[in-house]
């Protein structure tokens, strides 16, 4: 059988990308906007969503921005709603949003815990809920969670509380693959590992080198890798594939001792 291997078409496509505004978000948002796909981004600061939808919309194609706060229930509800009246239904959800404050082991308290948590695994898991209507109408939905190298298959000190909820993360997935199956949903995570966004820029460039040492192409990642890699699951060539998880960190994960 001949496999055709350019079936998507990204013109028909409505994708909303939480935490969309700057980072990885911005880059899987800029990644659909450059195919051509209706891109809504959302995030917590509306100056910051402007300032992403400029710079999206010289990819030419729909842009919208949509404020939210995933951490609520009832915001991700509004956010869906709103991102399917801008766009005209919905296709791909792109659940990006998250945060990454560092905080010694000795130090986390019921505050902290709670706050990322609220975020980056709440945040995921009412954005697929909220969405969930809109995709199964799609026929064709697909959902993309951003979680990490960092507690999934690495650690890293200080970042004991964001490991948890990234590993949390990819436990939703494998089970809610089998729940969304039946309204023709896929749900599937990339794994980013260094990638170079402006989180990076405080670090100095000794930081930065002692990063890049330690991955075996020698360069940070970007946020067109990541786009990459979400733009596979959401394609029709990845119609067979939930419940995975891709690595996307230039073998940073591989060597059993660090380069000399």
């Amino acid at each position: 059988m001949e496999v055709d291997w350019n079936v998507t078409d990204w013109s028909t496509m409505k994708v909303l990308v939480t935490g969309g505004s700057q980072g990885i978000g911005l880059g899987i948002a800029e990644g659909f906007a450059q195919a051509g796909a209706a891109v809504a981004i959302s995030g917590r600061s509306e100056d910051t969503l402007r300032h992403a939808a400029k710079r999206l919309a010289e990819q030419g194609g729909q842009v919208e921005t949509v404020a939210a706060d995933v951490s609520s229930r009832a915001s991700c509800t509004q956010m869906a709603a709103e991102a399917e009246q801008l766009l005209g239904g919905l296709d791909v959800l792109c659940a990006n949003a998250g945060i990454y404050p560092e905080c010694p082991l000795e130090d986390l308290d019921e505050t902290g815990l709670a706050e990322i948590f609220a975020t980056n695994v709440n945040g995921t898991i009412f954005s697929v809920q909220a969405c969930r209507r809109g995709l199964a109408q799609s026929g064709r939905g697909r959902v993309v969670v951003t979680s990490s190298i960092t507690g999934p298959i690495t650690g890293y000190a200080g970042l004991g509380h964001y490991g948890a909820t990234k590993a949390a993360q990819l436990g939703f997935v494998r089970s809610a693959a089998l729940e969304l199956a039946g309204d023709s949903i896929t749900i599937n995570a990339v794994l980013p590992g260094s990638i170079r966004t402006e989180g990076l820029g405080g670090l100095g460039e000794s930081a930065i080198a002692k990063m890049i040492g330690c991955i075996p192409q020698h360069r940070l990642g970007t946020p067109a890798d990541i786009a990459a890699a979400a733009m596979f699951f959401a394609s029709e060539e990845a119609a067979f594939v939930t419940g995975q998880t891709l690595v996307v960190d230039g073998g940073q994960t591989l060597p059993e001792l660090p380069e000399d």
